[in-house]
């Protein structure tokens, strides 16, 4: 018995997204609004959409940032700022805002900028992207595990493993970090910046503060050694080592560098990066001077908490859970130097899969972002991680997936 291959789809669709994560739906949303009555159809290869959404900040989902500026915005992207810039005065944050308020959902900005739905549930975001694209007619198929994509003069097949092939005219990729997303770009053309892990935390196994793990200090700043990278910020103390955003921020300027160090190198911590290690030392003197008879760890001049601060001391030097008063002045000086530049070996790494972002992707400079398509295959677009573009923690990288995406759906089928 003979075997043909089924047929394509009759009539081509005007335009294929693949991938069913926050770029692909926004972006058939763009297409479909922009475009009435086009066939928009969306591919997803699990059998979940939207699925980093539903995760983002603890379930929350941290939408966008606060940030207005654009010149001010790109900065906040390790790669990619430099081409965001241009998109981001024709979509940004209060855009985003914007966009679910007018479809009903409100979102709020807490203090550090990171803005989240007031229902704090990604849930409602979730609801939100299906049900306009269910309302504007986006079609969506989910378990589609896509062979091959060929370029052909009429536009693009799609071949499906146990489908049809399909055919459309514009074709917009939307993959994230998926490696089928990288295959298929590459083989349509394209070059990739290899991709490597980004917000990420450092593994030290041999931390003195693990049994502090869950303590959290507000300010301290962090860097590589050997390497101008640091950054200030929250940080966390953990039963691995540390994490909190000033560590994930670290880890996104610094992911191309501690990929090349196989994830070891040395970090130094300044647990009070607003003061000099002589105005510590001064703060300590005066400590001294003022409550000879009480104790360091009692006194706490710099209001850490508690228990981490009488384990910074004993970690120091013991003596230093003595009286002020019988304390030496180069014992006050270690503890200084120790509070200004804390040494520690970072071995390893450990990433939330569902959270975690990639440095890497396809090449910028091969993109048009005026029109996010693409400079070698006409008629092919992109959006979202699969870009050679990543931001820090706080809503970044959402943002550059509505920005990408709303600009690739919409111009995808225009003129």
């Amino acid at each position: 018995m003979i075997h043909h291959p089924p047929e394509p789809d009759s009539s081509p669709a005007d335009l294929v997204v693949v991938g069913g994560g926050a770029a692909g739906i926004f972006g058939a949303i763009a297409a479909a609004e922009a475009s009435p009555g086009a066939k928009v159809l969306l591919l997803e290869k699990s059998a979940v959409l939207l699925a980093k959404v539903r995760v983002s900040g603890g379930g929350r989902c941290n939408v966008t940032h606060h940030c207005f500026d654009p010149k001010e915005l790109v900065r906040h992207y390790p790669r990619g700022g430099q081409e965001l810039l241009g998109p981001f005065h024709r979509f940004q944050p209060c855009d985003t805002i914007n966009w679910f308020e007018e479809r009903g959902v409100k979102l709020k900005v807490e203090p550090d900028g990171r803005m989240f739905p007031t229902t704090d549930n990604s849930e409602t975001i979730i609801q939100c992207l299906l049900s306009e694209a269910k309302r504007l007619g986006v079609e969506i198929r989910l378990r589609q595990r896509i062979e091959t994509i060929e370029r052909s003069r009429e536009g693009f097949t799609i071949a499906i493993q146990g489908a049809a092939p399909l055919r459309t005219r514009k074709l917009l990729l939307a993959t994230g970090s998926a490696e089928a997303g990288y295959r298929f770009a590459q083989h349509l053309g394209h070059s990739l910046q290899p991709p490597v892990p980004s917000l990420f935390t450092f593994n030290v196994p041999t931390s003195p503060w693990k049994e502090q793990s869950g303590v959290a200090l507000e300010s301290v700043e962090i860097g590589i050694r050997g390497s101008s990278l640091s950054y200030r910020g929250p940080l966390l103390l953990t039963h691995f080592g540390f994490s909190g955003p000033a560590i994930l921020k670290l880890s996104a300027w610094g992911a191309r560098l501690l990929h090349e160090k196989s994830y070891v190198a040395e970090i130094a911590i300044n647990w009070l990066p607003q003061l000099s290690q002589e105005a510590i030392l001064e703060k300590l003197l005066e400590c001294k001077s003022l409550y000879p008879v009480a104790s360091l760890a009692s006194e706490n001049p710099f209001y850490f908490p508690r228990n981490f601060w009488r384990e910074m001391l004993m970690l120091t030097d013991e003596k230093l859970l003595g009286k002020l008063g019988h304390l030496a002045h180069k014992e006050l000086r270690h503890l200084a130097e120790k509070l200004h530049s804390d040494l520690y070996c970072i071995e390893g790494k450990t990433t939330h899969k569902e959270e975690f972002v990639t440095c890497g992707g396809v090449a910028l400079r091969e993109v048009d972002f005026k029109r996010m398509e693409s400079k070698i295959c006409p008629g092919l677009f992109f959006a979202g991680e699969l870009l050679d573009i990543d931001g820090i923690t706080g809503g970044f990288n959402f943002q550059s997936a509505w920005t990408t995406s709303q600009i690739a759906g919409s111009s995808s089928l225009a003129g």
